[in-house]
């Protein structure tokens, strides 16, 4: 009996927390909840930077950081207890193994680490203050649009790492050029190829401060090659992130769009009559007001197409001219 009913609650505390697809009242009021929260976090930490405004009301900032903690530490706990619920043939420990090494589970720990690590090592207030502002991460776990960006960057990462030791190529060998031309001109700024690196990022990427700068003919030649490399450079990581995203919403299109026609087809719905319901399941599935329309005229015609074959069916036709033969 007992453990009967640890299992229901833990699968009671899954269905809430995880199971995105099986959303209920209960679940939206626990997000838009913990929504609030950091949002409220975010807002204290700008205000916290106030001196005057800390100082004025430090002990209602203090009582909110506590509850703030112990809020965000209770829902991690029984995020790590009930993700055993996902898959009931895996092992437990190794499904919260996975969790805790997840990318959620590790925003959902820097949100709340720093503030225990104070009670054993002291940390500057200001400090801790900023790290604070690592909750603001864990509003990706709500919206899809910071889910589907994450997904993208994690399934391009491989592009991004070959755009990154491109870059790094090309810092190391426009520090050590300018360093050559420009050394002897201007000793005490590229005294170095380490120190000649700041030039090299700025220039690669395009921001030139200004603060540094190549005075020698060769120099400014070189600048102007980099300059133009960078432009080309700075473009490759916006245009693997613009692919990747169209990329990803159109295989989201394509599955809410199968979603929407199975649930459908399963409800058994009339799709010319039960306007209300099918509004109801595209806002469930996710799907646009237009997506829908189309949706539902390609069930439409579908119906029609197959009503007309199963009427064709019951006859005979002159392969030729395509009259009805009599029977």
């Amino acid at each position: 009996m007992r453990l009967t009913v640890w299992y229901t609650l833990r699968k009671f505390v899954y269905d809430n927390l995880h199971d995105e697809e099986n959303e209920t009242l209960f679940s939206r009021c626990i997000n838009y909840a913990l929504i609030s929260l950091i949002i409220g976090n975010v807002i204290a930490v700008l205000l916290e930077s106030v001196n005057q405004i800390y100082k004025d009301y430090q002990w209602y900032f203090d009582i909110f950081e506590n509850i703030s903690i112990l809020i965000f530490t209770v829902e991690y706990i029984l995020r790590f207890w009930s993700v055993v619920e996902k898959d009931p043939f895996d092992s437990e420990w190794h499904q919260r193994w996975k969790y805790i090494t997840s990318g959620a589970a590790i925003i959902d720990l820097l949100a709340i680490l720093p503030a225990y690590i104070n009670f054993f090592v002291q940390i500057d207030l200001r400090f801790l203050r900023t790290l604070r502002l690592l909750r603001l991460l864990k509003l990706t776990r709500y919206f899809v649009s910071l889910q589907i960006l994450l997904r993208v960057i994690e399934r391009e990462k491989g592009s991004f790492q070959a755009v990154i030791f491109i870059l790094g190529i090309m810092i190391v060998m426009a520090a050590a050029g300018i360093y050559v031309v420009e050394s002897r001109a201007q000793p005490e700024v590229f005294s170095s190829i380490p120190a000649s690196m700041w030039w090299a990022v700025v220039t690669l990427t395009t921001v030139g401060y200004g603060d540094v700068t190549p005075i020698t003919p060769a120099g400014r030649f070189l600048g102007a090659l980099i300059t133009i490399l960078g432009v080309g450079l700075a473009a490759l990581p916006a245009g693997i992130l613009a692919s990747g995203l169209a990329s990803e919403l159109e295989q989201r299109k394509q599955q809410l769009e199968i979603r929407f026609r199975d649930l459908l087809l399963n409800c058994e719905i009339d799709i010319i009559d039960d306007s209300q319901k099918i509004d109801q399941i595209r806002k469930d599935v996710g799907l646009s007001v237009d997506q829908t329309k189309e949706i539902v005229l390609q069930l439409i015609n579908e119906r029609k197409e197959k009503e007309l074959l199963k009427e064709k069916s019951k006859f005979c036709f002159c392969p030729n001219c395509g009259y009805k033969l009599p029977d």
